[in-house]
């Protein structure tokens, strides 16, 4: 599948940061993980650490994927507001979602200073906006439950937001706890490392079939080559719903911009991430180098060329709808580009084993906030090849 077009801006301004061979003779190892992005690459270092050799096979260059156009906003909330999971899954269950995933923030943090490497992580409040009046009372809602749980946030109503911004709207949350991070040096830096403990990994190398046994499985590549190992760790995200009958996931198109250096940031204080209640949701936050990425124009994903074709006319639909927000801020497009992700029917990961396949884990972390889901799924992973238990492990189980 081609999941992206135009010219995203992480690969552009990082080049190739490190270069890996493909798979040129057969190899044993005690997990193979499929996907080298992100996903694959938080994988592999827990793994690593824990002592697990591992394998890692990429069929593109190493996160040029979907890795290489995520806006990396890291969030915990889901695509699915907390008070509507709650009567989708139970308010436990919704609650302990939230909470692992403000807690992914907290682990990704950690990770850095092991990896000694920034990867322009940085903390930052998150502005949820009501987009119209009619959502206040679902805000309110959301405001509640949230609080109930010990959420850190504020209620901003309509004259808060105008005091403090270049723009209006109804009302709005302020959450204390959300994060901006480079995805792509993220996943080649957590990668490098796991290099260093012995992980193998692989790119340009496409898997072709995999054979499963109730002791081991044997994946076949398109050089002939094949890995055997005792499991098998699907992190190829969207690609990954090919290998299971279970539809997990429904495809998305997003697109996204990422501005020339801005000289100010009048009307944004603190450059806070922010996100809108509307569907589909326009999004944006700011980067180290002064830039501004802005994303959203979701519609159905049905194919690339379709896709490719709106790259343009999408990123002017974004500009202007920043250019309404910040009208004091000159901005003007550098990069654009668009990608392909999913939604779940809850908004909540796939993560762990599938009752379809013998020896396999799945670290399908679809949604808005994939990145803080790959973290928790590659702790779940690890614990179960290890066979402890973790606490999030129920929260995505294919069969919850």
């Amino acid at each position: 599948m081609d999941l992206k077009s135009g010219q995203p801006f992480w690969t552009t301004r990082s080049g190739l940061i490190r270069n890996y061979p493909p798979l040129t003779h057969d190899e044993r190892c005690d997990a193979v993980v499929i996907g080298g992005g992100i996903t694959g690459a938080l994988v592999a270092f827990h793994l690593a650490e824990a002592g697990i050799d591992t394998i890692v096979l990429d069929k593109r260059d190493i996160a040029r994927g979907s890795t290489s156009v995520t806006t990396a906003l890291l969030q915990y909330e889901i695509d699915t507001p907390l008070h509507e999971l709650v009567d989708m899954v139970g308010e436990d269950h919704a609650a302990r979602s939230y909470l692992a995933c403000r807690d992914g923030i907290d682990k990704i943090e950690a990770l850095l200073l092991k990896i000694n490497d920034n990867c322009e992580f940085t903390r930052k409040k998150s502005l949820y906006l009501a987009s119209k009046q009619s959502d206040v009372k679902k805000l309110q809602k959301e405001w509640e439950i949230r609080k109930r749980y010990g959420f850190h946030l504020d209620w901003l109503s309509r004259s808060d937001i105008a005091n403090q911004f270049s723009f209006e709207r109804p009302a709005a949350l302020m959450s204390y706890d959300g994060a901006e991070i480079d995805a792509y040096r993220f996943a080649h830096a957590l990668l490098n490392s796991a290099g260093q403990m012995g992980t193998r990994i692989y790119d340009r190398t496409e898997v072709t079939d995999i054979q499963y046994s109730p002791r081991s499985v044997t994946v076949k590549t398109d050089r002939g080559c094949s890995v055997r190992a005792k499991k098998v760790v699907f992190a190829a995200g969207y690609e990954s719903q090919i290998y299971l009958k279970q539809k997990v996931a429904k495809l998305i198109s997003t697109y996204a911009l990422a501005s020339e250096p801005v000289d100010s940031f009048d009307g944004w204080p603190d450059r806070c991430l922010i996100w809108e209640s509307a569907h589909p949701y326009l999004y944006m936050r700011t980067t180290g180098d002064n830039r501004v990425i802005v994303g959203g124009e979701d519609d159905d994903f049905q194919d690339p060329a379709r896709r490719d074709r709106q790259v343009i006319r999408k990123a002017g639909r974004l500009k202007t709808k920043f250019d309404k927000l910040f009208p004091q801020m000159e901005m003007e497009v550098a990069y654009c580009w668009a990608g392909t992700f999913g939604e779940t029917k809850d908004g909540l990961a796939y993560i762990g084993e599938s009752p379809e396949l013998y020896n396999a884990y799945f670290a399908l972390g679809y949604g808005g906030n994939g990145i803080t889901y790959s973290v928790l799924a590659a702790e779940i992973i690890r614990d179960a090849m290890r066979q402890r238990a973790n606490p999030y492990a129920d929260l995505f189980r294919f069969d919850r």
